[in-house]
């Protein structure tokens, strides 16, 4: 692995758990020298990360939609910053840049992105590993959701088992490193169910 996408929010949020996870993930991004891609916004946890791993020496991507670039939310000073001409267009090539994929808190768009990436995984489209950084217990609710939709049958357990879930960066880029892709039938026909 060279680069690990980070999904965040464009705002702090409420707790200073947030950020200090997010200085955390940058310090471990750095320490095994895996370069960080992400959305390209100098605010909120998206800067702060992207801003702890250039003063820690690692590497910082931004994939930044021309619409975001003119309301002068793109960072100054990363180590590549790409404009795209639609936010799809950036999730593609955020997808082409990463070896892997990890959401730390934060809003509808952060959500939107691992699920979307998550679903590729499921579907095949990619075999990289997608994960959930749960600061200060952010994604408890979700994750108790995730498991209601395997016991109701809409989600097979292997394809629940692509999103890894830890509490701390160092546990989930372990888990990352050893990450083998499930080869797991997505369709169900009606003699299956």
């Amino acid at each position: 692995m060279k680069n690990i996408c980070v999904y965040c929010g464009s705002n702090p949020g409420r707790q200073e758990a947030y950020s200090s996870a997010a200085r955390a993930l940058a310090q471990s991004l750095v320490d095994r020298n895996l370069g960080l891609v992400y959305g390209g916004a100098s605010v909120g946890i998206m800067g702060l990360i992207a801003d702890t791993v250039l003063q820690l020496g690692g590497r910082a991507v931004g994939v930044i939609p021309e619409a975001l670039v003119r309301k002068e939310v793109a960072h100054k000073s990363l180590t590549e910053l790409h404009v795209t001409q639609s936010m799809h267009k950036r999730k593609t090539l955020m997808a082409e840049l990463s070896d892997g994929f990890i959401a730390m808190p934060g809003g509808i768009g952060t959500l939107e992105e691992i699920f979307e990436i998550w679903t590729w995984a499921q579907l095949g489209i990619h075999a990289k590993p997608c994960g959930l950084l749960n600061a200060a217990g952010y994604f408890d609710a979700l994750t108790t959701f995730l498991d209601h939709a395997v016991a109701e049958q809409f989600v097979k357990p292997p394809h629940r088992a692509i999103l890894i879930v830890e509490q701390t960066p160092e546990a989930l880029l372990d888990r990352f490193a050893s990450y083998q892709a499930p080869t797991v039938q997505k369709w169900v026909g009606k003699a299956e169910t």
